[in-house]
């Protein structure tokens, strides 16, 4: 109770009383109390109040007693009575003295001081008022109490009472049980003497029914004993808990008494120090009396207000009433303005009435005039408008002329190359001659809108009168730009096993965008991407082939990959040569693309094909440098140059010096030093030799590779060949085909991002961790890709270490790939097994198309650990999507990966992490300075993958320097043929 007596204490308002205590003693809807017993908390505003009268009245008493001999003050001058209410203070022992005081003090009191006293009486009396009803409310509580206890010791004796006749029938219920036990001994008994005598059975029963009922109701009696038990047990424990209240009510009824002695003796020190302060009451009714007349000239104020008003009133009224009368004034006046004006006028009328009589016959003459001059203009128009028509037919020829001229861009290049196909389909089966083709083909290539009108009306047309429609177009033409055709085992998507596909398509969209004529040769393999190519068809026709010493039939599939004319060789040899499911790895290889390079050239002349250039890619079709110049080119197909690129001098195709003949070619002739010999075993022939040997532009994938090959460690034994012949041997760096590679757009992804938006990185990121079941606890965990061909160039030792140093890093780690070596492959499944249900770890063993364009847009970074690499164009691609290349200095890479921590390289040019030494020392160095850029630095990573991103990976520039090795190829040629 001390607790809430002083939290009240500290809410009061002490000038206002209990008015705005936080407890609300006084709200009109309520009692609520700050403690069980509210009188108490009342007391204490009392006594502050009655402190702060006293202080009042000893300044007052101080301030009017200046002059005075003797002092007066309430604790030294006053002795107070508590059985009266008179004051015995010396200075107020007659009423003449009281009266002159009281006057005296009136004079000196100020307003403010006034309104204090008045303040305090009024709460005293409030206060009182409290009291008195606290003391009313406290009576009526312990009269509640004194009930309450009085009931509860009735229940107690009731209680007491059923108690004891509970116990009465507990000992009645024990005799009855006991009674009951000997009469089932006596019952035994008699059966048992019944059974010996032979007792009838009826008798039996008789005995046993009545014994049942005697049992029935002394067990009916005994349950009723039990609950009546039960519920005197309940009865105690609710006399216990009332008694507890009651124990309760007693403590309650003593603070009670307590209380109520001491709000009678506080009541008793208010009413004595009220009785104290007569002259403050005599104060009291002077103040009362002035604020009553105060208040009756307050009254007559307001009198004289209301009259003032209802006057004002009034005058607004009355000054309305004028204004509208005014206005009634105005429009009067404004009326008789108008009247005498329209009198004036209507004499002024009839003056201008006879002038427009005479303006009406000057203008009937002038009109006349008017006609006679429009008539005029009208003449001279019609004969502007007949030379106007003549004109616009003149330049309707002539723009229809020049419409017909110049070429058609708003074709795509699929139907360009379906018109290609078209016209060669004819060729070959001998349906226009090959000169008509040439001519055919020429227009194609100016992409003239007239070939392209004829091949839209004839659509539906038969064969007959579709190709009378094209062979009216031939005239001469003359070629716009070069003929190129790529002879290949890859092409990607349709055919693709690593670099080569990708460098085969790129590189002839980029030139077919420049307007040279591209078209590609290809072996149609059981294993393709049917899917991805458009329009495919077979051509009625059948090309013959030499191969063994006879001729073997081959036949010649149509269609379009990318925009590209393509043609599928489709061989019908026993041995099924690409019905393999594979592409290579094959015990005949050498076989299968020896008889695919010739059955190639063998298409060209058959078809009628001049091309510019034949471009030959790798050692599989390397066989057709040869097969040109020393078979075909003396048969006539002799209008092309041949370029030969080898993508990787590791695989040189190599066999016996014998298998050459199978093709046509002579071994004895190509087996030496200078063509096609080997030059580590003289009685084999090398594949990639003899394309270098013969060809006329001989290039690899990258400037840095093609220095490499020129040494002994890089060259794999060709070294001294590329060095005779290294006035035509160059590297060009191989691009990327950004239609395909291309996050802005790829199909594949989960989100489609750019440079200036990476959220759908992170989108992406999150999906591949999803579809792997790898951990997404972390977001800002680096992950690490890897894509590649375990094979020992890549190296598999460092990817291996990778995979390890990573997770001991932090971070999480892709691979996507597989081995053609049996080891390799067993001993990356063993590693795929031991983390096969790890968060952070996951390896994929097989080629996934999809799913390489989604680990590239997901990476963060990117690990191309190669002991050797020609071009790489794993770096390129990760760069386009944002992963940041980790790459070792060799060839490709060391052209287009540039470190960021690297001084003697441009800044704008520094783009990844690339580490020297082929050993766990150095990757571990290029990996732990990515990583820890990742998580320390992310603006500075953030800046780093666009920089990437907006790198120009693309053919363009590739193309460009073909394009300049072709010319000066083609020019050479043709200036030799005219010598």
């Amino acid at each position: 109770m001390a607790s809430k007596l002083a939290t009240c204490f500290v809410c009061c308002n002490l000038s206002s009383g209990f008015n705005n205590c936080n407890n609300n003693y006084n709200q009109p809807t309520r009692r609520v109390m700050c403690s069980p017993f509210p009188s108490s908390c009342k007391i204490r505003h009392l006594r502050i109040l009655s402190s702060q009268q006293q202080k009042r009245q000893y300044h007052k008493k101080t301030s009017s007693s200046s002059s005075s001999s003797q002092p007066s003050s309430i604790d030294g001058g006053r002795t107070i009575d508590p059985k009266s209410n008179h004051d015995h203070s010396p200075h107020n022992s007659t009423p003449s003295a009281l009266n002159v005081n009281g006057a005296e003090q009136a004079e000196q009191l100020s307003g403010g001081q006034l309104e204090d006293l008045l303040s305090m009486i009024k709460n005293a009396e409030k206060n009182i008022l409290l009291i008195n009803q606290a003391r009313v409310r406290a009576l009526e509580d312990l009269q509640k109490v004194l009930a309450e206890k009085k009931a509860l010791q009735a229940e107690v004796n009731d209680l007491e009472m059923r108690l004891a006749e509970t116990d009465a029938r507990i000992e009645v219920a024990d005799q009855e049980k006991t009674h009951v036990e000997l009469m089932e001994g006596q019952l035994e008994k008699l059966r048992n003497e019944l059974a010996e005598k032979g007792s009838t059975e009826e008798s039996n029963a008789e005995l046993h029914d009545l014994h049942n009922d005697r049992i029935h109701s002394l067990t009916e009696e005994l349950n009723s004993v039990r609950e009546e038990n039960a519920s005197l047990k309940n009865a105690i424990e609710s006399f216990k808990i009332q008694l507890n209240d009651v124990k309760n009510n007693d403590e309650r009824l003593v603070v009670l008494e307590k209380e109520r002695l001491y709000l009678e003796s506080t009541l008793k020190d208010l009413e004595s120090k009220l009785s104290i302060s007569p002259e403050d009451v005599s104060e009291l009714s002077t103040l009362r009396v002035e604020c009553k007349h105060l208040s009756d000239k307050v009254e007559n104020l307001q009198l004289l207000l209301d009259k003032a008003t209802e006057q004002a009133n009034q005058a607004v009224i009355v000054l309305e009433e004028n204004q509208d009368l005014q206005r009634k004034v105005d429009k009067l006046e404004t009326s008789l303005e108008e009247a005498n004006v329209y009198k004036l006028s209507s004499d002024k009328l009839l003056k201008y009435n006879e002038l427009m009589q005479q303006k009406i016959k000057l203008l009937e003459n002038s009109l006349q005039k008017s006609d006679e001059d429009i008539n005029s203009y009208i003449q001279l128009y019609q004969q502007s408008v007949n030379e106007f028509q003549d004109t616009l037919d003149i330049l309707k020829k002539e723009s229809k002329r020049k419409t017909l001229d110049e070429p058609v861009e708003d074709m795509p290049w699929e139907f360009w190359s379906q018109l290609l196909l078209l016209i060669d389909g004819w060729t070959l089966e001998k349906k226009i001659a090959v000169d008509d083709a040439k001519l055919l083909r020429e227009k194609v290539w100016k992409k003239d809108k007239s070939i392209s009108d004829v091949y839209m009306a004839c659509k539906g047309q038969n064969e007959d009168g579709a190709i009378s429609a094209f062979l009216g177009l031939t005239s001469s033409a003359t070629s716009p730009g070069l003929y190129v055709i790529h002879i290949a085992a890859e092409m990607a998507p349709v055919a693709k096993v690593g670099g080569l596909g990708d460098v085969v398509c790129g590189l002839s969209k980029a030139l077919q965008k420049k307007g040279h004529l591209v078209e590609i040769v290809l072996p149609k393999y059981d294993c393709m991407q049917y899917d991805r190519i458009g329009d495919l068809r077979a051509l009625d026709v059948v090309i013959e082939s030499y191969f063994d010493g006879q001729l073997f039939k081959n036949k010649i599939w149509v269609g379009t990959v990318e925009g590209l004319p393509v043609y599928f060789i489709e061989p019908h040899h026993p041995d099924k040569f690409f019905w393999r499911g594979d592409f290579y790895g094959e015990r005949d290889d050498f076989r299968r693309f020896s008889y695919f390079s010739r059955v190639a050239l063998e298409f060209l002349l058959q078809a009628g094909k001049k091309p510019d250039i034949i471009h030959c890619h790798d050692w599989q079709t390397a066989f057709v440098a040869p097969l040109y110049w020393d078979i075909y080119a003396p048969k006539g197909l002799n209008s092309a140059r041949i370029c030969f690129t080898c993508h990787n001098f590791e695989y040189q195709g190599t066999a016996a010096a014998s298998e050459l003949e199978s093709c046509g070619l002579d071994s004895h002739h190509l087996n030496r030093p200078d063509r096609m010999q080997d030059n580590s075993a003289h009685d084999r022939v090398n594949s990639v030799k003899g394309g270098v040997v013969y060809s006329n532009i001989v290039t690899t994938v990258s400037p840095t590779y093609a220095q490499e090959v020129r040494t002994a460690e890089g060259g794999k034994g060709l070294h001294s060949t590329l060095s005779t012949h290294s006035k035509k041997f160059i590297g060009v760096l191989n691009g990327i085909d950004t239609d395909i590679w291309n996050p802005a757009t790829d199909p594949f992804l989960e989100v489609q991002y750019s440079a200036n938006d990476l959220q759908g990185k992170a989108e992406n990121k999150e999906a591949l961790r999803k579809n792997l079941g790898l951990s997404s606890a972390d977001v800002k965990r680096p992950l690490v890709g890897c894509i590649t061909r375990l094979v020992p160039q890549k190296g598999v030792h460092l990817i291996r270490h990778a995979i390890y140093l990573t997770l001991e890093l932090g971070g999480q780690f892709v691979l996507l790939g597989s081995s053609p070596v049996p080891h390799i492959q067993r001993e990356f499944e063993g590693i795929a097994n031991h983390f096969k249900n790890h968060d952070n770890i996951r390896l994929i063993l097989k080629y996934d198309e999809s799913l390489s364009h989604t680990i590239y847009a997901a990476s963060d970074m990117f690990i191309i650990p190669s002991i050797f690499e020609p071009c790489g164009l794993t770096q390129m691609i990760s760069m386009r999507y944002g992963a940041v290349p980790i790459a070792r200095k060799t060839g490709g890479l060391n052209d287009s990966v540039f470190d960021i921590d690297d001084d003697t390289i441009p800044s704008q040019f520094r783009n990844g992490f690339t580490f020297l030494n082929a050993d766990e020392k150095g990757i571990d160095g290029a990996l732990v300075r990515a990583i820890n850029l990742f998580r320390d630095d992310p603006e500075s990573w953030k800046q780093l993958v666009q920089k990437d991103m907006n790198i120009d990976f693309s053919w363009d520039s590739s193309a460009a320097q073909y394009e300049e090795l072709y010319l000066k190829s083609v020019t050479r040629g043709r200036a030799v043929k005219r010598t």
